[in-house]
């Protein structure tokens, strides 16, 4: 199917402009779709038992002690001690891949060609060729695929969303992201041995970030020129990834002509955070500088004010604001309108694979956005290798 089939199936308004709202109240529907949870950590948090069209068919860990855990949340007494063998189960319909970040094109691809339908974390895949790989049995088996990315489903997020849909922001002449995640390195090993976490690349997990701009104005990111920071730790040397970066900052250019800047961060004294800012020509947002910080908006007013100069100018407002908890709405089925990981973004996740599987239809954070999603961060990491040079992005979508 090509791009702009999917575009009108998911209510694109204009392709890689603006978004119609994806996620809505649950269409009656006594379907049940039978889920398969893989992966006993992050696989815990989601809410797959509480969704009025799911059951968990069955879970599965390389470990006993996680698949227990997962049998314990979703009330499921069926698990599997791999996922090649939940796989054979011809009850489970759709798979859930809560997997290493390296396994994930492997698994996807293993799931689809099983004949289930996919959610995988992020991100999609680690390298350009696999991306193209996943794409491929995506169109070639016609199953569902989406991947869970949370930043699009923030509570801010969807503020934004809704924000620029209604042309509040004016145009959005650019944006900035980033994803502080300071400490990683004490899951580097695990029992003395490496974990896949061991040297990854920064901007090789770059959804977090990238998804702030792209789930909101439907923006492809063209070009990029990106720098790391590393130093001399033991920690990094003979990492399977050959990554030299703790840190990671790119500057993106999109398909609108529009900076966007984006810093991945695995260490220093940083404040943990997933945030972004939306700076427009009618209105700007700044999410918080972390946990219990304030949000921020700031609108264009004809106001006369001084600087701290005593210049006198035209002073724009600025004023803190909560974004709407849009959890508590009709926009979740009942049971799940309760609040969730990653600002509230879990439920949701939960909610909109579900139903595009119901309705038959694609997701939003589908193939094509997950590629938008993931793929420019494979090249920040090439472009951080080669000193910044600016490098062009591979275009997926197809014409």
């Amino acid at each position: 199917m090509k791009k702009r089939t999917f575009l009108r199936t998911i209510g694109l308004a204009t392709a890689g402009l603006s978004l119609s709202p994806y996620v809505t109240q649950a269409i009656p529907s006594d379907r049940k779709v039978r889920v398969g949870i893989v992966g006993g950590r992050f696989g815990t948090s989601f809410s797959f038992h509480e969704h009025p069209n799911c059951t968990v068919e069955a879970v599965s860990d390389l470990r006993q002690d996680r698949r227990e855990r997962l049998m314990q949340v979703y009330g499921c007494s069926k698990s599997y001690a791999s996922l090649a063998e939940l796989l054979k189960d011809p009850r489970v319909e759709a798979v859930f891949l809560a997997t290493p970040a390296p396994d994930h094109a492997a698994h996807t691809m293993a799931a689809l060609r099983a004949g289930k339908h996919v959610l995988c974390a992020v991100p999609m895949a680690m390298t350009v060729e696999e991306c193209a790989q996943v794409k491929e049995e995506v169109l070639k088996t016609g199953l569902t695929y989406m991947m869970a990315e949370t930043s699009t489903y923030m509570q801010s997020t969807i503020t934004a969303k809704k924000y620029h849909q209604e042309g509040r922001f004016g145009e959005i002449f650019s944006a900035a992201a980033e994803y502080n995640h300071p400490g990683l390195e004490v899951l580097w090993f695990e029992d003395g041995k490496p974990t896949w976490r061991h040297g990854l690349a920064p901007m090789h997990y770059p959804t977090h970030c990238t998804a702030f701009l792209i789930a909101v104005t439907g923006e492809r990111l063209t070009h990029v020129s990106c720098l790391g920071w590393g130093d001399d730790s033991p920690l990094l040397k003979g990492n399977p990834y050959n990554n030299p970066f703790w840190n990671e900052t790119a500057f993106f250019q999109t398909n609108l002509g529009h900076p966007f800047r984006v810093e991945v961060n695995w260490k220093g004294a940083l404040r943990s955070a997933e945030r972004a800012e939306w700076r427009g020509s009618r209105m700007s947002l700044y999410l918080p500088m972390g946990h219990g910080d304030r949000h921020v908006k700031v609108q264009v007013a004809g106001e006369l004010g001084k600087d701290d100069a005593g210049f006198e100018h035209t002073a724009n407002r600025v004023e803190d604001y909560s974004p709407t908890q849009w959890w508590q709405t009709d926009m979740l089925p009942e049971a799940l309108r309760h609040n969730s990981g990653h600002e509230g973004s879990h439920t949701f996740i939960t909610h909109e694979f579900i139903q595009a599987i119901v309705e038959e239809r694609m997701p939003e954070v589908n193939v094509y956005e997950a590629l938008a999603y993931t793929v420019p961060g494979i090249i920040a990491h090439q472009s951080a290798l080669r000193g910044g040079e600016r490098l062009a992005i591979p275009d997926f979508d197809d014409k």
